[in-house]
């Protein structure tokens, strides 16, 4: 059944004609709001027990791939693998080490895509040039960290980088041939419906290949955990997420990928909502939701350009 939106899988399907797995792997890099270089507190939504499978691991990049390939191939039957940098800021470092740890693609010969994890301001033109050398081989994607457009939000949850970052790595990223994704969060605390749809517009303004949809939730051990605790902060009903998935999605370009539709965390680590971790039951709900709407990806964009005519 087609989805009314254009989804990571459906993606990786017309590109590669077979079953291509993501490998999330961490290389331990670090990140310049916990190091010290720009704070040590962090996001205050970020916990990597929340997400990684490779958090403080003593295996190198090698090996945790090796693991992950033997798993996937038994487990989803997967022919070919996309090795993912995704903990802390994977740009965040000087080029040789950039270099040496991308190079471990090159031991796997059904590894066939390159997707790095990092922060808009942890990325520079000889890094972008490092990176726009392996979009010649493989599928290289970049996902930039950005959550909000509104500085506003940015302040108050602790990312301290700007839209301005990020509107610069994208076109610097873009001009490389080399695409990128927008990471997004959904429901944080001080952002309205038109908050959010504006961050949707405004992405789809943009040269951006994919996005990627992150459900706000709390994890232990982040300062969102305490606020949460103190009643400061609340997270998104299943209903309100689909509603703002929804909406978000039609104002999206209809070639736009959706990398990701509904986040999910560790459940010894994950405060709330629990739904999180229901993936499908969400995932048709948005579809029910669509459904009903009569809508799918990209139709508020199609309204929009029709009223300026």
């Amino acid at each position: 059944m087609k989805r009314p939106y254009y989804s990571f899988s459906e993606y990786m399907r017309n590109r590669f004609q077979a079953r291509v797995q993501r490998i999330s792997v961490n290389a331990g890099f670090s990140c310049p709001n916990r190091d010290g270089t720009l704070g040590e507190d962090g996001c205050f939504f970020c916990n990597e027990k929340g997400f990684s499978r490779f958090v403080e691991t003593p295996l190198s990049l090698k090996e945790q791939i090796e693991a992950s390939r033997e798993f996937y191939r038994e487990r989803f039957h997967a022919d070919k693998f996309i090795v993912y940098f995704q903990n802390a800021a994977n740009t965040n470092a000087g080029l040789e080490q950039l270099r040496s740890a991308y190079d471990v693609i090159r031991d796997f010969p059904d590894v066939v895509g390159l997707f790095i994890s990092t922060r808009p301001d942890c990325v520079d033109d000889e890094k972008l040039d490092l990176i726009a050398a392996y979009a010649r081989e493989y599928e290289v994607w970049l996902e930039y960290g950005l959550q909000s457009i509104h500085e506003k939000t940015l302040q108050a949850i602790n990312r301290r980088h700007s839209l301005a970052h990020f509107l610069r790595a994208v076109e610097d990223t873009a001009k490389r041939g080399i695409k990128s994704s927008a990471h997004v969060i959904l429901g944080l605390p001080g952002e309205t419906r038109e908050d959010m749809i504006e961050t949707a517009k405004t992405l789809a303004e943009l040269p951006v290949s994919g996005v990627k949809l992150h459900v706000f939730h709390v994890l232990r051990e982040t300062r969102f955990h305490e606020m949460y605790k103190a009643g400061g902060v609340r997270v998104p009903t299943q209903e309100e997420y689909v509603q703002l998935a929804c909406d978000f999605l039609e104002h999206l370009p209809p070639d736009c990928v959706i990398m990701r539709l509904i986040s999910n965390a560790s459940e010894d680590v994950l405060v709330g909502p629990e739904w999180i971790n229901q993936k499908q039951k969400v995932l048709s709900a948005i579809d029910a939701e669509f459904k009903r709407r009569g809508t799918e990806q990209g139709t508020r964009i199609a309204v929009s350009r029709q009223s300026k005519e």
